[in-house]
């Protein structure tokens, strides 16, 4: 591997992408316990959903939005996560997340890549 730093910064784009379909899931599950229920109001889960998880996005998007994985020296390192390449097993990625498996077989997520495939790709190379 290069000296170069790689990083893996989180981006907005795939965090409001991944909100909405929570959203849309939210919004039909809720729909359905309430027609499970026999509520007449089945339509409030719908808008009910919507504010759980627009809530939801809003509150956590500047600490989620700030999160940047890098390799250096070696080293896969992320918010409190340090893993020495050479312990990676296999990389795979899971719609916008890149999931890290180790060889201990601890796993981390690299949430919210624009290109998950090139992130891991670069994450590929580098452990060669």
């Amino acid at each position: 591997m290069s000296d170069a730093t790689l990083r893996f910064p989180a981006d907005r784009g795939a965090y409001i992408r991944n909100h909405t379909w929570m959203a849309a899931v939210a919004m039909g599950g809720a729909m359905a316990v309430l027609w499970a229920m026999d509520n007449p109001y089945v339509w409030t889960g719908a808008p009910a959903g919507l504010a759980a998880i627009a809530l939801r996005g809003w509150y956590l998007a500047s600490e989620e939005l700030a999160v940047v994985w890098e390799i250096s020296d070696g080293t896969l390192s992320g918010p409190g996560h340090r893993v020495p390449l050479g312990q990676i097993e296999m990389v795979r990625t899971m719609g916008s997340y890149v999931q890290v498996i180790t060889k201990g077989g601890d796993k981390h997520l690299i949430r919210y890549q624009a290109d998950p495939a090139a992130t891991e790709a670069a994450i590929e190379r580098a452990i060669r």
